[in-house]
C-alpha cells in the first residue's frame, strides 16, 4: 500500500511541476538544489567522467554568457525552445542532465551564473511543491529531480543542422 500511495503522490508531484511556469520550474530547481546541497552531485547514480566532462562543457557555455542571456537559455531549455544549446541539452543523457542543474546551482552561488533575484517570492505552488519534495526519502528526490529535468531541451538535429 505504501508503495501504491507513493507512486501517486510521485505522479502528483511531477504533474504539479509541469504545471508550473517555466520561471516556477528554475526557481524550484534552485530552492531544491541549495536545500539539498551537495548530497545531490554525485547522487546522479550512473553518472560517469564522460557525462561530467559533458555537464561542465555544457555549463561553460553558459557561463559564458551575459545574466541575461543565461536566464534566457535556461528558460529555453525548461520549455523546449528549439536552440543549439537546448538541442546539445536535449542529447543528453537524464544523470547528465541532472549534473549539468546542479553545476548551474553551483554558478548561481558563485556568481558566475544569473542569480535568483534578491526580491523573489516564490508561488505559492513553488513552496507546496518543494514541500512535498522535502517529504521524500532522498532516492525519490533523485528520480523526482531527473524526472523533471528529463523533460527538457529538444531532440537534436541529424547530420549538419545539429
Amino acid at each position: 500500500m505504501v508503495s501504491a500511495n507513493f507512486e501517486q503522490n510521485f505522479s502528483q508531484a511531477l504533474s504539479a511541476y509541469s504545471s508550473l511556469s517555466t520561471d516556477d520550474k528554475l526557481a524550484l530547481l534552485w530552492y531544491v538544489y541549495t536545500k539539498m546541497g551537495n548530497s545531490v552531485t554525485p547522487a546522479a547514480p550512473g553518472s560517469d567522467a564522460v557525462g561530467t566532462d559533458i555537464a561542465e562543457g555544457l555549463f561553460n557555455q553558459v557561463k559564458e554568457l551575459s545574466f541575461e542571456e543565461q536566464l534566457d537559455v535556461q528558460r529555453k531549455i525548461i520549455s523546449n525552445q528549439n536552440t543549439l544549446i537546448s538541442r546539445e541539452y536535449g542529447s543528453l543523457r537524464e544523470n547528465t542532465k541532472l549534473l549539468f542543474w546542479y553545476r548551474l546551482a553551483q554558478g548561481m552561488d558563485e556568481g558566475t551564473i544569473i542569480p535568483m533575484p534578491d526580491n523573489y517570492q516564490p508561488s505559492g505552488s513553488v513552496e507546496q511543491l518543494l514541500s512535498q519534495i522535502e517529504m521524500m526519502e532522498f532516492e525519490q528526490q533523485i528520480t523526482f529531480l531527473r524526472d523533471a529535468v528529463a523533460g527538457g531541451g529538444t531532440e537534436p538535429k541529424s547530420g549538419s543542422d545539429i
